[in-house]
């Protein structure tokens, strides 16, 4: 496949440049739908005289159709848009970033996929797209599955759609509430997982950040316990990898604790640990829900995080725990790879 890519570029350059267009088209409208022209233009930053040309093509094709809310992929879109991807990674050497992510930060297995999610809302679409491909591949009936909270597992969620496999599982979330937003917060995520799979869920109502004697409290508490045990049964882990300054920034931290950060050089937050860049843990929080020691107890993790301004925070977490696998975009593999 990578030969014939090669040869194409060299005999017929704009057949490359056409192709790339066009599926970048399929994608967006698959993300979007439905979806006006104009919108179109805007948001792939091309004229509406480029894409009204483009759209008559693709829907001679059959491959997406019109309603007055605007266009949809048609199934065989669909099909199409799923054959394209993987000749794609190929053309926009994404397959090999991959294979070099892997050997340079010891996981299993990277995803990338085109884009920046700092500049593109629709890259974390992407993301989530992968991540639930990945999911329902390794996914077995009556598991459990872990969700973290955080914007981009928010954006993972609604991607999730229905499959018998997922409808036979229960997503828990990972830990209690950050404090932050409702919709990004770890309940919320794994329900919205759930409804969208039409699978079950369990809420776990706790604050996440908690004196030594509420957490001493709590974790006795009958309801607290059960909810517990299950989220320590789940197979599967799902979530992000933040910035350290950002995550703390978000959660209204105190100055104190955020000097701390900055004198001890925090670059990534996960699980509510805070790292620097050697990957060594500078401070943990005290929280209800999965402690990092307890992901290695049969658990495959999947870690979800893009965009440029995150390389510095993936590389310093996978060095403390490589991943099972990491999904993240363009931009922040090219900074992994070559500090772009």
């Amino acid at each position: 496949m990578r030969k014939l890519v090669n040869v194409q570029k060299q005999l017929v350059p704009e057949l490359v440049e056409t192709m790339q267009k066009r599926y970048r088209m399929l994608q967006f409208v698959y993300l979007k739908q439905p979806i006006g022209r104009r919108s179109l233009a805007v948001n792939l930053q091309l004229s509406e005289r480029v894409v009204r040309g483009e759209v008559t093509f693709l829907k001679d094709q059959r491959l997406v159709a019109f309603t007055t809310a605007g266009m949809s992929l048609t199934r065989e879109g669909e099909t199409v848009l799923d054959q394209l991807e993987e000749m794609m990674k190929d053309i926009l050497g994404l397959r090999a970033m991959e294979a070099e992510l892997e050997q340079k930060l010891g996981v299993t297995k990277a995803v990338i996929v085109a884009g920046d999610s700092d500049e593109e809302d629709w890259v974390k679409q992407e993301m989530g797209q992968a991540c639930v491909k990945e999911l329902k591949s390794i996914i077995i009936p009556q598991s459990v599955v872990a969700v973290m909270g955080g914007t981009t597992l928010a954006a993972v969620a609604q991607m999730m759609t229905p499959d018998p496999k997922v409808s036979q599982t229960i997503f828990v979330p990972a830990r209690g509430g950050l404090g932050e937003r409702v919709e990004n917060q770890a309940n919320t995520i794994s329900a919205e997982f759930a409804d969208r799979a039409g699978a079950e869920y369990r809420l776990m109502h706790v604050p996440d950040q908690l004196s030594e004697e509420a957490y001493s409290s709590l974790v006795l508490e009958p309801s607290v316990r059960e909810i517990l045990d299950l989220i320590k049964t789940s197979r599967i882990l799902l979530h992000g990898i933040g910035d350290a300054t950002r995550m703390a920034a978000r959660r209204s931290s105190e100055e104190p604790f955020m000097n701390k950060l900055k004198r001890e050089h925090a670059v990534a937050e996960a699980f509510g640990y805070y790292f620097n860049q050697a990957g060594d843990i500078i401070h943990k929080q005290r929280t209800i829900g999965l402690q990092l020691d307890e992901l290695d107890s049969g658990k495959h993790v999947i870690s979800v995080a893009g965009g440029a301004s995150k390389a510095n925070a993936i590389a310093a977490y996978m060095k403390h725990r490589p991943s099972d696998v990491l999904i993240t975009d363009e931009a922040a593999a090219r900074r992994l790879l070559h500090n772009e």
